[in-house]
């Protein structure tokens, strides 16, 4: 099946057990998104709550995908995205509030710049609605030892939006919660990479945008609202499992060859540092959360060799300019928290 002909943008909503989320933010995401060039599917992901029946009962004008399992995040995309037939697509996440013109702003843009693959809003929290959201906030980016910070966040600092990030620049990666990506750069990425299930998939993947020559952007003048952490809290230990195992594979799978033995002995180094922090907390759970990452990292080590040869193949960028080639983490810690506060050369 084939889904939404003659549209410009599909604007996708992957649910699972979000009953209670698509009734309050799906109303507000059709008001502004439904028109003759850009359409709403909502692709249930094996829930086991009323999401089906509701969808059905409520909106039957909403073009529905059922999955028959929880593939998760990654793997969900994909197989929804195979049956998807336009020129743009938004992975938008079920707990966004959307506002007036946000995903005109993003295509207008891309139909101007075609060398740019995958673009995302500025996202502010739905909570704190003058503050910018953790997860995506004004663009994201990653340091040299893969960890990720944010135009407006970095590591737990959450900066106010005071209107200092409002200009569109290149990012390093654009958040799953609302990323608008050409179809056709997707599949020739390979999609997101499904043995992740959730988290750091988007990251990977524009990582691999980036590092074949496509861009990658912040538009701030499309606004969207993010509740965050409705699948998983930012506190649960699945959680801290899924971050450090997806970043493990996708330094793995990205870092090229000269620069990988140092960064994963400087990576393991920071790590260790990591799980004393949370012992020392007493957050016995997450801190066992990052050995089983580094156990299960290994279990997968073999079985993404190929998987490396081949991304590292297509490769055409020595280096990606929106990667921070120094420690985020040594700044944040020597007092320099705020984004506009780090020096990049």
């Amino acid at each position: 099946m084939n889904l939404n002909h003659n549209v410009k943008a599909s604007v996708v909503i992957l649910n699972w057990n979000g009953k209670r989320l698509l009734e309050q933010f799906l109303p507000i995401v059709i008001k502004h998104t439904q028109s003759d060039i850009s359409k709403v599917i909502v692709s249930d992901n094996g829930s086991t709550d009323d999401s089906v029946r509701f969808m059905k009962e409520n909106y039957p004008e909403i073009q529905l995908v059922t999955l028959d399992k929880n593939y998760g995040f990654a793997e969900g995309y994909n197989k929804t995205l195979q049956q998807v037939n336009s020129e743009y697509v938004v992975l938008l996440n079920s707990d966004v509030e959307t506002t007036e013109g946000w995903l005109q702003n993003l295509i207008t843009y891309m139909d101007n710049h075609p060398e740019v693959a995958a673009v995302q809003p500025k996202i502010l929290s739905y909570k704190e609605k003058y503050k910018f959201e953790y997860a995506g906030a004004s663009g994201g980016f990653i340091d040299r030892y893969g960890y990720p910070f944010c135009r407006g966040r970095i590591l737990d600092k959450v900066e106010n939006d005071k209107g200092q990030y409002d200009n569109e620049i290149p990012v390093f990666w654009a958040t799953g919660a609302c990323l608008c990506i050409r179809l056709k750069d997707y599949f020739e990425m390979g999609g997101l990479d499904g043995s992740f299930f959730a988290h750091m998939e988007e990251i990977d993947l524009c990582w691999r945008l980036n590092a074949r020559g496509r861009k990658v952007m912040c538009i701030p003048s499309s606004i969207v609202y993010h509740v965050g952490g409705a699948s998983l809290s930012k506190d649960n230990p699945k959680k801290m499992y899924l971050n450090f195992r997806n970043n493990l594979l996708m330094l793995y799978k990205n870092l090229p060859n000269r620069s990988l033995p140092g960064i994963f002995l400087v990576r393991f180094v920071f790590d260790v540092l990591a799980y004393f922090h949370l012992i020392f907390k007493g957050e016995f759970k997450n801190a066992y959360a990052i050995i089983e990452a580094y156990r299960d990292f290994f279990n997968l080590f073999n079985s993404y060799k190929q998987k490396r040869i081949d991304n590292l193949k297509k490769t055409t960028q020595k280096s990606i300019a929106t990667q921070y080639k120094r420690s985020i983490l040594l700044k944040f810690y020597t007092g320099k928290k705020l984004f506009s506060s780090i020096i990049w050369k």
